[in-house]
């Protein structure tokens, strides 16, 4: 069994918790990064010109910078993102949508300031097609993190 810990973080708290779930999991690390990297105004979702808003109401794809070598080789992801409007963020579909899921185990984490995984899961299975989502949870802290692992 092969695992991949693949993640988007915006400010570093997803970073860091994909991070710490690769070294206990031995899992390889791959961080999903748009090819224009988001300011911090462009995450400012309160204003309602931002990137981060304008992306998600025109459901544009968000470019990735780079691919996963290897794919075929895993058959665990760890896909971890910020939950951005009760969702994952456009990249991280984006990213999604590149790669064939057929057989692979799925185990989705999150990081937000206080939303749920709510439908999440349901919402990303589209992009993940003929992959399995089998736990899905927003994580706070490290606390959570040993529930996820296989």
């Amino acid at each position: 069994m092969k695992a991949l810990v693949a993640y988007f973080s915006a400010k570093g708290t997803t970073a860091a918790l994909a991070k710490t779930l690769a070294e206990k999991t031995g899992a390889d690390l791959f961080e999903i990064r748009p090819v224009t990297p988001y300011t911090t105004a462009d995450i400012q979702w309160t204003n309602p010109l931002a990137r981060c808003n304008r992306e998600k109401i025109g459901r544009k794809d968000v470019p990735v910078a780079d691919a996963v070598a290897d794919w075929a080789a895993y058959d665990t992801v760890y896909l971890g993102f910020p939950i951005w409007y009760y969702g994952a963020p456009n990249v991280v579909q984006t990213f999604c949508k590149a790669y064939d899921w057929q057989g692979k185990r799925v185990i989705l984490f999150a990081t937000s300031g206080g939303s749920d995984m709510g439908r999440t899961a349901e919402k990303l299975q589209p992009f993940v097609k003929n992959g399995q989502i089998i736990k899905a949870q927003v994580l706070r802290g490290t606390s959570g993190l040993e529930g996820l692992i296989l």
